[in-house]
């Protein structure tokens, strides 16, 4: 980092800290006769929208969109003036232009990072190249669809990190209503989760995804061999010939036996945890169709546009790293905590647990200096209202501060009585505002201090667009936190050692620590 950087750092933690009602309260008259904005305009100041018109809406006669709303957190003026100075210091208007020119910006590996051009959006040729590879997705899922493959009413789609969260989010959260496939993922090398699959599926109607970018992930190829067998214990006479590979290796597919119709290749300039935008989303477009694939992808490049072109000023994707970054390196939050108060977004506080702290869980800078203060937040969360009776008691009243993202949708997803939604909606909104407000009484056991701060992000439906849009966000979040901390968020080594010491206890000839070694005898791994 720089040392301009540095000494913007040491500004910002020198600024004042009001408290949030003091911010909208000073903010609503203007502050003592200043030219600053009234409390209607903090709101305006700080909050958003995203259009997702067109193909990204799915009805080119029903645009919808996303409000961003940043206000109950504590930026302020002087605050997002001082990120502005720090993108500036960190060359963030280049970083980003090298992210959409497809120039390297992971630099440990060598690689740029590819994801926007799956949506359409980057290096022409790339995306002309990604665009051939969707396409011939589509051509393999109609063709299963129409019964190329005989009867399939079943997918066991078999990965793990990447390679299952988000084909595990974008099929919970969008084939509720109606699914053209059932489909189950499975990451766990527990084979309790596979003995799952396998008891909800005809291994005569069965087909089987398998997904790796590697295709040597030994969970998954361990997974991938024992639905084989289940197949073939099962009565199914050619068991590869249900397989479709899902890779960035189609070598390594055709070596293990999948043939090359059924290989659906991704670049090796995409990373997994960004990888639900190629081939590593089949189940999903399995699921609910290559139309509400591609809207997906649609909503996806309206934010990738929106981040690529407003400037630092405007940037609701920047403004979000802004706030994440004043917590963990100026209040010292260690935490960040999201929850989504729609059922079919359950499963997104654990892709964001992916997609952040594999990212940013750095200690050293892109150019091998260690850093100089935290780097990511502890990403967490759930489902409202079930989280209000389970966690938010440590939200108003413990002595934890943590940044809260409410997400919600205006429009229901179900058919009841609209009281369901509307009391759903009431209580996300009066959780931030409780946040804020706090309250003060006689009791301590009932005071509130307040003063805690949320951010919401309100979506005008929950459909595929808006879903690609909201992944699309927090991976442009992920990455701006990143450049502004000069850190690659693009390698992840640090999943790497574990994974080499379990090898080397299959392998034997290891020594360990007494504990490790008492452990593996305790369980019989040893002789």
């Amino acid at each position: 980092m720089t040392k301009a950087a540095a000494d913007i750092w040491s500004e910002l933690a020198d600024l004042p800290q009001p408290t949030l009602l003091e911010l909208f309260s000073t903010e609503r008259d203007g502050g003592e006769g200043k030219d600053e904005p009234g409390g209607e305009d903090r709101v305006a100041m700080l909050s958003g929208r995203i259009e997702l018109a067109g193909e990204a809406a799915g009805d080119p006669m029903a645009p919808g969109g996303i409000l961003f709303d940043w206000s109950k957190t504590h930026l302020d003026r002087a605050v997002l003036a001082k990120f502005a100075e720090l993108a500036e210091a960190m060359d963030f208007t280049e970083m980003r232009r090298k992210l959409f020119a497809g120039e390297v910006v992971n630099p440990t590996e060598g690689r740029a990072a590819d994801h926007a051009t799956l949506r359409g959006v980057g290096d022409e040729a790339k995306v002309e190249e990604a665009a051939a590879l969707i396409d011939r997705m589509g051509m393999l899922v109609e063709a299963i669809h129409q019964g190329a493959f005989g009867e399939i009413d079943h997918l066991i789609h078999i990965g793990i990190g990447g390679s299952a969260l988000g084909p595990a989010l974008g099929v919970d959260a969008l084939s509720r209503d109606f699914s053209r496939c059932d489909v189950h993922v499975v990451s766990n090398i527990d084979g309790v989760a596979l003995e799952a699959a396998f008891a909800k599926c005809d291994p005569a109607k069965t087909l089987i995804a398998v997904a790796s970018k590697t295709f040597t992930t030994i969970e998954t190829m361990t997974n991938a061999e024992s639905a084989l067998k289940w197949l073939r214990d099962n009565g199914v006479s050619d068991p590869s010939g249900r397989v479709v590979a899902l890779t960035a290796n189609p070598e390594g597919a055709v070596e293990w036996g999948v043939d090359e119709t059924r290989i659906l290749p991704f670049q090796e300039s995409v990373g997994g945890r960004y990888s639900i935008w190629s081939s590593i989303g089949f189940p999903i477009a399995m699921a609910v169709g290559m139309d509400d694939f591609r809207e997906m992808l649609a909503g996806a490049a309206e934010v990738d546009k929106h981040f690529r072109d407003t400037g630092v000023a405007d940037n609701l994707v920047l403004r979000a790293a802004f706030a994440d970054l004043y917590y963990i390196r100026v209040r010292g939050c260690q935490t960040r905590a999201v929850f989504a108060y729609d059922e079919r977004l359950g499963l997104f506080p654990d892709y964001l647990q992916q997609l952040e702290m594999e990212s940013n869980g750095k200690r050293v800078t892109a150019d091998m200096q260690p850093v100089d203060g935290p780097t990511a937040p502890i990403t967490w969360g759930g489902v409202g209202t079930d989280a209000q009776h389970a966690v938010f008691q440590l939200l108003h009243q413990g002595t934890h501060l943590i940044p809260v993202d409410f997400i919600a949708s205006i429009a229901p997803g179900d058919e009841l009585d609209p009281a369901h939604h509307r009391i759903l909606l009431m209580n996300c909104f009066a959780q931030g505002a409780a946040l804020m407000a706090g309250k003060k009484g006689k009791d301590p056991a009932r005071n509130y201090p307040g003063d805690r701060p949320s951010a919401t992000i309100l979506c005008d439906d929950l459909d595929a667009a808006t879903l690609g849009a909201l992944i699309a966000f927090h991976e442009h979040r992920t990455f701006a936190s990143a450049v502004l901390m000069g850190i690659n968020p693009f390698d992840q080594f640090g999943v790497e050692l574990g994974k080499q010491m379990a090898k080397a206890i299959e392998q034997g000839g290891e020594e360990f620590d007494a504990s490790t070694e008492a452990l593996l005898e305790a369980a019989g791994l040893v002789d």
